[in-house]
């Protein structure tokens, strides 16, 4: 059965039928607290509880730690950038730690980013150790991937693209709300990933609506590859792609053809000039809302809502 974990300034809840209960523990770290899953469990059968609308909640995810991003991952999604999904390969790209904020903080824009963007994402939060070579398999997926997190992958557009990195674009503080449950799942509930369904609203439009099914590359297939060059630590965070639905969205092929033909500088001035147009892309005062449930509500991670603020 799922537990779904909170955070505050100050201390670490589990979510329960009459409340939130306080979990009695030494652990300022999720990798601590996935250590003792002996508090956690007790707070679950506690009734000592308080109302979770009384908690300022901040991100399950405790920076600093690992995040890495899988690029290009839904088939919708690479259908939508006129890529081929039986042709795109598996890839990943980091974000620094410091990029993590809670599930209701404003998401801040930079005062040299004009093109703001959302990508909701499933997010892995690991509670064991994968050195480099570690075997990943379908059978002892659940002993890596302790639970799973609603994230939105804020990304700068206008900085992704002419650079052609992400790092940078991606990685500004408040780009990767996190939030607001870490839901613990057991090895059954695992099974069910390709039934969550990825929600993501502005201003109650609803954007993205996509099934995990449409994912191109499973958590397994994504961990068998990372575990081959890069080391994994309890607490470390896995952002698996997002589905249709960005205010990015490619030209048509021919479009996409001339354009390539130019210089570069002239390239980028004419995308930039037509993606200003774009009324998709988040201004100041935004509200963001983000979920990622199974259809029945047998798993469901919570609901974010963000505000989109311009810095200055």
């Amino acid at each position: 059965m799922s537990t779904s974990v909170l955070r505050t300034a100050d201390a670490w809840w589990v979510l329960t039928p009459t409340g939130a209960a306080k979990v009695h523990t030494s652990a300022t770290t999720t990798a601590e607290l996935l250590a003792d899953r002996p508090a956690i469990d007790a707070a679950t059968t506690s009734t000592d509880t308080v109302p979770v609308d009384d908690l300022a909640l901040v991100s399950p995810v405790t920076a600093p730690c690992r995040v890495v991003a899988q690029m290009t991952n839904f088939v919708s999604h690479v259908k939508d950038t006129n890529g081929n999904p039986e042709t795109v390969p598996l890839t990943f790209f980091r974000k620094t730690s410091g990029s993590i904020s809670g599930p209701f903080a404003d998401v801040v824009r930079p005062g040299h980013v004009t093109l703001l963007d959302y990508e909701v994402e499933i997010g892995l939060v690991f509670g064991r150790e994968m050195p480099v070579g570690t075997t990943i398999t379908a059978d002892n997926l659940a002993e890596y991937v302790a639970g799973l997190v609603v994230t939105n992958d804020v990304s700068a557009r206008d900085v992704q693209l002419p650079k052609t990195q992400f790092y940078e674009a991606k990685s500004y503080p408040t780009f990767t709300p996190v939030g607001p449950a870490l839901v613990l799942l057991d090895a059954d509930e695992l099974k069910r990933f390709t039934d969550l369904r990825l929600k993501l609203w502005v201003n109650g439009e609803l954007r993205q609506n996509m099934l995990a099914t449409d994912m191109i590359y499973t958590p397994v297939q994504a961990l068998q590859t990372l575990t081959r060059f890069q080391r994994i630590d309890p607490g470390d965070l896995l952002l698996t792609g997002t589905p249709v639905g960005t205010a990015l969205s490619a030209p048509p092929k021919p479009v996409m053809f001339l354009v390539s033909l130019l210089p570069p500088a002239v390239k980028w001035k004419m995308f930039f000039k037509g993606q200003v147009q774009n009324p998709k892309y988040l201004k100041d005062g935004d509200v963001v809302e983000a979920t990622v449930a199974t259809d029945d509500g047998a798993i469901d991670l919570g609901r974010q809502r963000t505000v989109v603020r311009y810095a200055g």
